[in-house]
């Protein structure tokens, strides 16, 4: 009998890893043994991805934040103390979006 090995699906296979690795330099993108490779550690290095870019974007808006409030004299830390007894329900997101797109409302917001 003879041997029954089944093409369509080890082609699929190495079809798809390669359509992922379009893109990367050399090898990378033409060798289905050093795709695969770069494929699996660049979805290690997108999942880290994942998480890092919520951190920066924190880390912006709080920058933003702190940029803003140093104009009127006072740091970060007191005008956060500040929001939380006054009970504001914004979050930093929030705080650097009014900051940029309306000022005067956010002007309002720390004079109260």
């Amino acid at each position: 009998m003879p041997r029954s090995v089944n093409s369509v699906a080890s082609k699929k296979k190495r079809k798809k890893i390669l359509k992922r690795a379009k893109g990367f330099y050399g090898a990378r993108s033409k060798l289905y043994t050093v795709a695969k490779n770069a494929v699996e550690k660049s979805m290690c290095y997108s999942y880290v991805g994942r998480k890092q870019k919520k951190r920066n974007f924190r880390k912006l808006w709080i920058i933003r934040i702190n940029a803003a409030i140093r104009n009127q004299g006072l740091n970060y830390s007191q005008f956060i103390k500040k929001i939380n007894t006054n009970n504001f329900k914004l979050n930093r997101k929030m705080l650097s979006n009014i900051l940029i797109k309306a000022n005067d409302i956010f002007n309002k917001i720390l004079t109260s």
